[in-house]
């Protein structure tokens, strides 16, 4: 412990690590540099985190805007694989934690710290995220994990913990518990409390992004989203930067009751989780991003990409962002979009994400020529057909005359 002279907090300035921040100075003995990754949780957020900081006597500090880095370097290409967690999560979390590791360890880098440290529990994913993200760019760095050594282990404890330091605590309800939220461009989570029980349904005031989809306009909303290699670089041919897009998708979405979940998820840790999450932004893009791959992808490509997603989902939940073998699906899956171009037209109603139309003049794949049921003009002999099916039959049709049908 003596020999931590500098550590770097990931500091939101909430609960955990302000509490930590006061914590690691009497515990370590240590300076404290305080950084603060603004990945568009909102100014209302990251400001008071200075402030804070700036309150505890805190001399390095640090308070970045990297909304930009985020969707183009972490989002877009997650995206670019249709990752979706065990059926329904789509990593908002877990997508920001690589980022947040790699600039800990660069300020480690830049203030000759000799640790890093983070206010992720004992009991879930983050901890290891970012633990696995910091070894993968600085070997031998020191992490100080709070949660794993002090007795706080409660709510309750660091409520308390902070009342008898002097130290402000926000959305404080009488002794209950706030909601443990976490929020970025790709969406805003929530756990404990109320939550804590599955079969208990969230509070429709929890919700922060999102309406109701009962409450959403009557009308639907058209929205065309231009893609170049796999990206979104324009809404309704005005182009923009990538968190531009998820910016301005967060809010038309939002205000049609899209993105909402309510899930239990299985850590990496080995329990079972209840979270509740707002992605709606994130929820279109998933939608409109499957329907330009539709005409511009080879079948087996988007097969063999389907085939490889969940595999690419659990690296990314897992915290195995900069490990060898995301790199190498990346570069795959990176080499697959190089023909996905073109506009896909959404219709957004009450909840609802609903693709109304896609078309890509340089890349599609779909012939109408082809597939149509009126007459094709010899672009496809039906007759062709009878030997493909028999060919591909010969195998049941040896198995079932050695006895081997199931009738």
């Amino acid at each position: 412990m003596s020999k931590i002279k500098k550590v770097v907090l990931a500091y939101s300035g909430g609960l955990d690590t302000s509490v930590i921040l006061k914590w690691l100075e009497d515990e370590y003995q240590c300076e404290v540099v305080t950084f603060t990754a603004d990945l568009g949780q909102g100014m209302e957020e990251v400001e008071p985190a200075r402030a804070k900081a700036e309150g505890y006597g805190i001399k390095e500090i640090y308070i970045e805007n990297l909304q930009e880095e985020f969707v183009r370097d972490f989002v877009f290409p997650m995206f670019r694989s249709n990752a979706i967690y065990e059926g329904e999560y789509l990593l908002g979390t877990s997508i920001a934690r690589p980022l947040i590791s790699k600039r800990l360890i660069e300020i480690a880098n830049e203030t000759g710290a000799d640790a890093i440290s983070h206010g992720a529990t004992g009991k879930g994913n983050d901890q290891v995220r970012f633990e696995l993200g910091a070894y993968a760019l600085k070997p031998g760095v020191q992490v100080i994990a709070p949660w794993r050594e002090w007795d706080l282990n409660s709510r309750e404890k660091l409520l308390a913990y902070a009342e008898a330091h002097g130290i402000p605590v926000e959305m404080k309800r009488g002794k209950a518990s706030p909601y443990s939220m976490d929020a970025n461009l790709l969406h805003i989570s929530y756990e404990g409390g109320i939550l804590e029980d599955p079969w208990a349904e969230p509070e429709e005031d929890m919700w922060r992004w999102s309406v109701s989809p009962e409450a959403a306009p009557d009308e639907p909303t058209y929205i065309e989203l231009t893609y170049q290699k796999g990206d979104i670089v324009a809404i309704d041919g005005n182009e923009m930067t990538p968190a531009e897009v998820l910016t301005y998708l967060n809010d038309v979405a939002g205000k049609n009751g899209i993105g909402r979940l309510d899930i239990v998820e299985n850590r990496y840790v080995g329990m079972k989780s209840r979270g509740c999450y707002e992605t709606p932004g994130g929820t279109v893009m998933l939608k409109a991003h499957r329907a330009i791959e539709s005409i511009t992808l080879d079948r087996e490509v988007a097969h063999l990409k389907d085939e490889l997603m969940p595999r690419y989902a659990s690296l990314v939940y897992n915290g195995y962002w900069w490990s060898p073998e995301r790199k190498m699906l990346q570069e795959m899956i990176d080499a697959s979009q190089e023909v996905v171009n073109g506009v896909v037209r959404m219709k957004l109603y009450k909840g609802n994400v609903i693709v109304a139309g896609r078309q890509s003049d340089t890349d599609s794949l779909f012939d109408e020529s082809i597939a149509t049921f009126e007459d094709d003009e010899g672009a496809y002999n039906q007759q062709d057909a009878e030997g493909f099916i028999k060919l591909n039959a010969l195998r049941l049709r040896i198995a079932a005359g050695k006895g081997r049908s199931d009738l």
